[in-house]
């Protein structure tokens, strides 16, 4: 759910984040004890520094994220720096507004539509156990842990996936792409199950702004 900006933004950071050990042990509890941590929030608000790495290690790009999420269907991604940009969606609508542009994009929206990570944040674990081989790296300490998500399917966009956690709290996020190429989406100042408002997810267009109604439906 992420908009032309925010995906070049998706592919950096699994070089600057500590993938929290050395050696992944195998796990066949591995799917139950991630869908358990993602089911223990309802709503999480949370700063998201989100860096893309190139296949040589260089930092591509930087960006700075305000994040909102509600269960099953309100999300919201800020970005703030360096350039701003909002998509947000209750999951009927989904609004891309580009201030710099002047510039809203509205579409029809689902969870379905939405990358693997976004909706196993939104609570869709459809697929995690069948799709992905999984598995637990320990840190050096207790409450350091990463599950490590291998595509099945060899011809999948991302050859890992890694969840990271500090105690029970979400710590990162990091996409590995076939070509070499990584995204961290790496949250601080992270609120589990915060009070967030239906309006929220929902946006008015301000006034003067050129307002794009792809409807397909």
């Amino acid at each position: 759910m992420l908009g032309r900006r925010s995906l070049s933004s998706l592919n950096a950071a699994i070089l600057t984040l500590a993938l929290f050990g050395t050696s992944a042990l195998a796990d066949e509890h591995a799917a139950q004890r991630l869908i358990q941590r993602m089911n223990a929030f309802s709503s999480l608000r949370a700063d998201v520094e989100q860096l893309i790495i190139e296949s040589d290690g260089g930092v591509l790009d930087t960006s700075s994220i305000r994040m909102l999420l509600k269960k099953p269907n309100g999300f919201s991604w800020e970005t703030l720096d360096p350039f701003p940009e909002l998509l947000v969606t209750n999951g009927e609508w989904l609004w891309n507004y580009q201030p710099d542009l002047e510039q809203v994009v509205i579409e029809p929206w689902s969870i379905e539509d939405s990358g693997f990570a976004a909706r196993l944040l939104a609570g869709d674990s459809t697929g995690l156990d069948t799709d992905y081989r999984i598995s637990v790296v320990e840190g050096a300490s207790a409450e350091l842990i990463d599950f490590r998500l291998e595509p099945v399917d060899p011809a999948a966009l991302h050859s890992r996936i890694d969840i990271g956690f500090v105690g029970e709290a979400l710590d990162s996020i990091v996409l590995s792409e076939r070509s070499g190429q990584r995204t961290v989406w790496r949250f601080t100042n992270l609120v589990s199950n915060p009070s967030i408002e239906d309006d929220e997810f929902n946006f008015t267009p301000p006034p003067e702004v050129e307002v794009i109604n792809n409807d397909y439906r």
